[in-house]
């Protein structure tokens, strides 16, 4: 019995103790009281070190956008339209019609401006801005305000649709300005921000990173071939760009700027989460020829050009699927590659020593020659391999107009889905699609020549057919440029290229599509036939 106590003195003695320890411990910090479950289920505070890297991102983006928003500048347009109508509707009521004013039509302003926002950013002391084209082409007036809300009216100094770049300036000195980046050595992932004037909400910062590069998005400078020395090499980022901020910058970490925020990929015409910037080794370029010349002096190889798909590759000959298509020649009758001798299907896989693996890869390599220049070019013709030398031309006056470039709604793509019943209309049904014979009449009305004329139209397109979304209602097939060569004049010779081949097998075809203009743009389209 004597020692049951002693024990039970003892196993006593040992819980007090350790309950007395837990009461010291707690006392010094050591240790905390709780349930287990809610232990495990705490939320875990971030390292010091995991915050002050944070902390340093957040301090360099407000750095950024402090040193930087005093040098962009919001810009509004007004644009008076000038169209025919009657004195009644065109002429003030203070101003009687004079003779000149009778002859011509009433051809004068009207009282209504349309008035449009952009951004921009000064890139000397003296007030000359960087901007796109889009915002200031066609303005009457452009009137430019500072961070401090100081107001100028600027002069367009140049502009080039090409490249959607144009140059303002404005009467002032000592202003604020930003220093250019490199954006060759920008990475995907990389932090950028864009200041703009969104929506009308002035000098708006926005952060994201860099999503992409050389991104190629020829609907937005060359919609139906009207721009064909258009260049498009983007940078996209996922940093918020919305209607306004057409014109400001992208700026890397560093407060450098190194793209033109320009358009956005949106099925409602707002963010959704892509943007697109022009590359500022680019831009400079073109600031540079606009400052000195007033217009561009930039070589051009004289091509119209499209990335290569894998249909394409197959039919080239390609190991790989890379390259840049030869689609047609920018002047038909003096492209400088016309001359050198390629021919529509080739596909350009070197220029100058380096590997070309899209349309941007291209254009990046080129804007690093003069006019004048000779440049090597190795392309792949239907599995041959060729070089030629190319010396580099200069750009024609663009013809294209802002209306055309904007590509408004409810037109026909200048002869596109407007076939006519000519009768006669026959099936290739290996290319899901239905051709006719071109009439007089068409040919009169798209002033079409001799090698159009002699092709046939493609009069419908199966949604389920081969050909789908290759093909267009209203193109002129001329000629078959793969497997075999030959000039498709009737139904009949297409029919005759298409019979030896079998499923899965592709063909490639010269293709044009009629515009009011008079002119017929070509572009090289493989298919493959279906089952």
């Amino acid at each position: 019995m004597s020692n049951r106590f002693h024990r039970a003195r003892i196993g006593a003695a040992a819980v007090v103790a350790f309950v007395c320890g837990l009461v010291f411990a707690s006392a010094f910090d050591l240790t905390h009281f709780g349930w287990a479950q809610s232990r495990v289920n705490a939320p875990t505070k971030p390292a010091p070190s995991q915050i002050a890297s944070a902390t340093e991102t957040q301090s360099a983006f407000e750095a950024v956008a402090d040193a930087a928003r005093p040098a962009v500048v919001s810009i509004e347009t007004e644009r008076f339209a000038k169209t025919r109508a009657n004195t009644s509707r065109r002429l003030s009521p203070q101003r009687r019609p004079s003779l000149e004013d009778l002859l011509r039509g009433f051809d004068v302003p009207s009282d209504e401006p349309e008035e449009a926002t952009g951004s921009g950013f000064i890139v000397s002391n003296d007030g000359y801005i960087l901007t796109n084209n889009h915002v200031v082409a066609d303005a009457d007036r452009v009137t430019v305000t500072l961070y401090d809300k100081r107001q100028y009216e600027a002069k367009v100094v140049g502009r080039d649709s090409t490249t959607d770049v144009a140059v303002v300036k404005i009467d002032e000195k000592n202003l604020p300005m930003l220093g250019f980046g490199d954006d060759s050595k920008l990475r995907v992932g990389q932090w950028v921000l864009a200041i703009g004037n969104p929506l009308r909400l002035n000098f708006t910062v926005t952060a994201g990173i860099v999503s992409a590069k050389g991104r190629t998005s020829p609907e937005l400078l060359n919609p139906r071939n009207t721009n064909p020395y258009a260049i498009t090499d983007y940078i996209q980022t996922d940093a918020a760009i919305n209607p306004g901020n057409s014109g400001g910058p992208l700026l890397n970490i560093r407060g450098d700027v190194v793209g033109i925020n320009s358009a956005i990929a949106s099925g409602t015409g707002y963010y959704a989460g892509y943007g697109f910037a022009i590359p500022i080794t680019l831009a400079k370029q073109v600031m540079d020829d606009l400052i000195k010349f007033g217009k561009v002096k930039r070589a051009v190889v004289g091509v119209q050009l499209n990335d290569v798909t894998s249909v394409d590759a197959r039919a080239s000959g390609l190991t790989q699927v890379g390259g840049a298509k030869v689609q047609g020649f920018s002047p038909e009758q003096g492209s400088p590659a016309q001359k050198a001798g390629l021919e529509i299907g080739d596909v350009i896989v070197s220029a100058a020593g380096q590997q070309i693996d899209q349309v941007s890869t291209l254009q990046r390599v080129i804007r690093g020659f003069k006019p004048g220049d000779v440049v090597e070019l190795d392309v792949v013709r239907f599995g041959q391999k060729k070089s030629f030398k190319v010396k580099l031309g200069e750009p024609t006056e663009a013809r294209a107009t802002l209306a055309e470039l904007d590509g408004g709604e409810g037109g026909d793509g200048g002869g596109r889905n407007r076939v006519r019943d000519e009768g006669s209309v026959r099936q290739a049904d290996k290319l899901g699609i239905s051709v006719s014979s071109i009439s007089s009449e068409m040919a009169s009305e798209f002033k079409l020549n001799s090698a159009a004329r002699a092709g046939v139209m493609v009069a419908n397109v199966s949604p389920r057919g081969a050909s789908w979304k290759a093909l267009d209602q209203g193109d002129i097939i001329l000629s078959v440029l793969f497997p075999t060569k030959r000039d498709v004049k009737s139904a009949d010779d297409l029919n005759a290229s298409l019979a030896p081949l079998k499923a899965n097998d592709v063909i490639e075809l010269k293709v044009c599509r009629p515009i009011q203009d008079g002119t017929c743009p070509t572009r090289a389209v493989s298919v493959q036939i279906g089952r």
